[in-house]
């Protein structure tokens, strides 16, 4: 199954980005806004980048809900409440097939997992109390079932010869994202 493999091959990937970002300190309570700061405009670079290559990749995939998995409008209110000011920058890798832009929607619907957890810690510390997690919490109850619903997805779309490809799309996904 390439939910397991996309897992077992992007582990470092994954581990970077949250050591880069700070993670650790989401549960400690020692996490700042400006830390916050920072992970928004992460998440912006991969979403503003990627949402529209995957829109268009996978556009023949109804079942992927695509429109309802739409994140960036959600990320845009949150950029706009705390005054944060992003660049309008070309991606630096296209997605270049199906199987890549799977990859690097693995990528943002595992962020979209973790996110909510995010968003549940973050509003236990103080620092946080007037935020809004529009982005993070942009599933609400549905985050859980979304991810399932994924995972079973692309488990069935994605064949072992286009493994390598589904790899590489969440590797250059990552790769914006940290």
């Amino acid at each position: 199954m390439i939910s397991v493999f996309l897992k077992e091959q992007t582990k470092q990937q994954h581990d970077d980005t949250e050591a880069k970002l700070q993670s650790q300190k989401i549960f400690d309570k020692s996490y700042t806004l400006d830390d916050y700061k920072t992970l928004l405009i992460h998440n912006y670079k991969l979403i503003s980048r990627y949402e529209p290559q995957i829109q268009e990749q996978l556009k023949g995939y109804p079942e992927l809900k695509l429109d309802l998995r739409r994140k960036i409008d959600a990320l845009k209110v949150d950029l706009n409440n705390l005054d944060i000011e992003t660049g309008s920058e070309a991606p630096t890798q296209n997605l270049e097939n199906e199987a890549e832009a799977f990859g690097a929607l693995y990528v943002m619907e595992g962020s979209t997992l973790g996110g909510n957890v995010i968003a549940k810690q973050l509003k236990r510390n103080p620092e946080f109390e007037n935020v809004e997690f529009n982005y993070f919490g942009v599933y609400g109850e549905n985050t859980g079932p979304f991810w399932q619903e994924f995972k079973s997805i692309i488990d069935e779309k994605i064949s072992e010869e286009q493994y390598e490809d589904c790899v590489t799309g969440a590797k250059k996904a990552y790769q914006l994202l940290s």
